[in-house]
C-alpha cells in the first residue's frame, strides 16, 4: 500500500519507521523540511508538496499540531486537496475539534474521497512500540481499508461511530488527565505549604490509590530534574481548549475544565509551554509560594 504521512513531530518521527519497516511504501512531508531526513534515509520518499504527497498514496495519515494546522493542510488550494483526490482515504489523527472534522469531512466527500478521525491515546513511547490506542470515527468500510495500518501502530482499534465520533473521545479521555495535573498541584501545595516534604508526598501517593498510572514516571520532573519531553504544558493547554469549547457547544459545564485551562495557560504565558506538562505543579508551588510570601 502507498502511504502518505504528513506532521513529522515526536509522534509522526516514531510512527513512520513502524510503517517503512511493515513493507509499506511512505512519502513524508513536514512544513520544516530539515525534519524529514532521518526518515529519508530511512527509506521514505520526501514530496516537494503537500498535493504530491495526495497524489502518490491511496491512505494519507495526518497528525499536526491544532485545528489551524489541520485546515491549512487540507486546503483546496494549497493543501492535499488542491488536486484529483477520488477514491482516496485521509486519516486525521491530530487532536482538534469534532467541528472542525466535521468541517473537512464535508469537503473530502464532496471532492469524492473519505476520511476518518483517527486521534492516537498514547505518547512516543507506545508509538516505536505500536502500542498505540486508536479511537476511530468514520465509516466501517473505511477503517477496514486503513485497517492494515492502523494494526501495525496500535494495540487496540475502536470504532466509536460516525466521523468525529473518535475525536471527541479523544477530548473525552484526555480531559480527565489534564484535570488530574492542577487537582495534584493543589493537593500538594497544600501540603508544602503545611511543612511537608515534596518527595514524601510524592512517594506515599505513588503508593495509593490516589496516583495516576503515568504519576511514578512524572516523578522526576515534578522534583525538578531535566527528562525528555513526550508532552508538553503547551499541548495540554491546546487540548484543554478544545475540550471547553466542545463542551459548551453540547450545552455541558466544565467547571473544573475551565480553572484547569486557566492554570495551563497562565504556565504557557509565563513561558514553560515547552515542559513536560507534569512541570505544571513546580509552576504552581512557585505560584503559591509568591502569593503567600
Amino acid at each position: 500500500m502507498q502511504v502518505g504521512f504528513v506532521g513529522l513531530g515526536k509522534m509522526g518521527q516514531a510512527m513512520v519507521p513502524r510503517l517503512l519497516a511493515a513493507g509499506f511504501t511512505v512519502t513524508v512531508w513536514n512544513r520544516t523540511a530539515a525534519k524529514a531526513q532521518a526518515l529519508i534515509e530511512a527509506g521514505a520518499i520526501r514530496a516537494e508538496s503537500l498535493s504530491e504527497v495526495a497524489q502518490k498514496s491511496e491512505l494519507i495519515l495526518t497528525m499536526v499540531t491544532n485545528d489551524k494546522a489541520v485546515r491549512e493542510i487540507y486546503a483546496e488550494t494549497t493543501g492535499l486537496l488542491a488536486g484529483a483526490v477520488a477514491g482516496k482515504l485521509f486519516l486525521e489523527m491530530s487532536t482538534i475539534c469534532p467541528s472542525t472534522i466535521q468541517q473537512i469531512g464535508q469537503v473530502i466527500r464532496a471532492k469524492g474521497a473519505a476520511l476518518l478521525d483517527a486521534p492516537m491515546s498514547g505518547t512516543v513511547g507506545p508509538a516505536r512500540a505500536g502500542q498505540l490506542l486508536a479511537l476511530v470515527g468514520g465509516e466501517a468500510a473505511d477503517l477496514a481499508r486503513a485497517q492494515p495500518v492502523l494494526e501495525v501502530l496500535c494495540r487496540r482499534i475502536a470504532h466509536l461511530g460516525p466521523l468525529g465520533s473518535g475525536t471527541t473521545m479523544k477530548l473525552v479521555l484526555n480531559m480527565p488527565m489534564a484535570i488530574y495535573w492542577q487537582a495534584l498541584a493543589e493537593a500538594l501545595a497544600m501540603g508544602v505549604q503545611a511543612g511537608l516534604e515534596l518527595p514524601t508526598m510524592l512517594d506515599l501517593i505513588a503508593d495509593s490509590p490516589a496516583s495516576l498510572a503515568a504519576l511514578p514516571a512524572k516523578i522526576p520532573v515534578i522534583l525538578g530534574q531535566e527528562t525528555a519531553v513526550n508532552f508538553n504544558l503547551a499541548g495540554v493547554r491546546k487540548d484543554l481548549v478544545a475540550m471547553t469549547a466542545t463542551a459548551l457547544a453540547l450545552g455541558v459545564p466544565t467547571p473544573t475544565g475551565t480553572a484547569t485551562l486557566a492554570s495551563f495557560a497562565a504556565a504557557t504565558a509565563a513561558e514553560w509551554g515547552e515542559r513536560d506538562l507534569a512541570a505544571l505543579i513546580p509552576y504552581y508551588l512557585a505560584m503559591v509560594k509568591q502569593s503567600c510570601a
